[in-house]
């Protein structure tokens, strides 16, 4: 066994916070880790292609819903350290000699909006649930692929990990708002968008990415 194997349990990685561990249920296939880790250019671009996707969302949320007080703050906050990130991830794709180009999107977020309801208040329930699911898994692939990298990248994704564990319990809170606090209604649609999310990262791909499923055996 590999020394990255120890650091490795049979479901999720050691580093991984258990409220995030709760909220996912699944956890996500060592084998995306160890070819993704492999892979430093499709990380790292595909890395600042998220970071950016999640500060426009953030804004995008803002623009939709200006009556939300305190969604619009939350987004703002969010979006800004979003943004901070992704340069962040820029800086080490220039000490690492990789230029940024385009990388087609793995369906990923996609598949998760194509089970949304398209109706108010609901529509927005559905989209803050999405938006912490992906926070969530972000925050386990970056304890799950720190230990596979370089010292220095390693340190970098788990302080990234540190500074986002909670952004999916932001996203949850503003779920419930959303929903008039009714917890049956956030359950509900957890449990269905849950579904799906785990789905998509167990889903073999032959487009690795850093919210895909393993890599598809040849």
């Amino acid at each position: 066994m590999s020394a990255a194997a120890d650091r490795i349990n049979d479901g999720f990685a050691h580093e991984v916070p258990e409220p995030i561990c709760a909220f996912l249920g699944v956890a996500s296939s060592p084998d995306w880790a160890d070819a993704l880790a492999a892979d430093l250019e499709t990380l790292l671009i595909d890395h600042a292609n998220c970071e950016l996707k999640a500060a426009a969302s953030a804004l995008a949320l803002m623009h939709r819903y200006p009556e939300r007080v305190n969604l619009i703050h939350r987004m703002s906050r969010l979006a800004r350290e979003e943004l901070r990130h992704y340069e962040q991830v820029q800086q080490r794709m220039q000490a690492h000699g990789i230029a940024m180009r385009h990388l087609s999107a793995s369906g990923y977020a996609a598949g998760l909006k194509a089970v949304a309801l398209r109706d108010e208040p609901l529509r927005l329930v559905d989209t803050l649930i999405i938006g912490g699911l992906i926070e969530a898994r972000s925050c386990e692939r970056f304890a799950l692929i720190a230990p596979r990298l370089p010292e220095s990248l390693a340190r970098f994704y788990r302080g990234l990990l540190a500074s986002e564990a909670r952004h999916f319990e932001h996203y949850l809170a503003l779920a419930r708002d959303a929903a008039e606090r009714d917890d049956d209604v956030v359950t509900a649609r957890l449990a269905i968008l849950r579904e799906r999310e785990q789905a998509l990262i167990a889903m073999p791909t032959d487009t690795l990415r850093f919210h895909s499923g393993p890599p598809a055996a040849n």
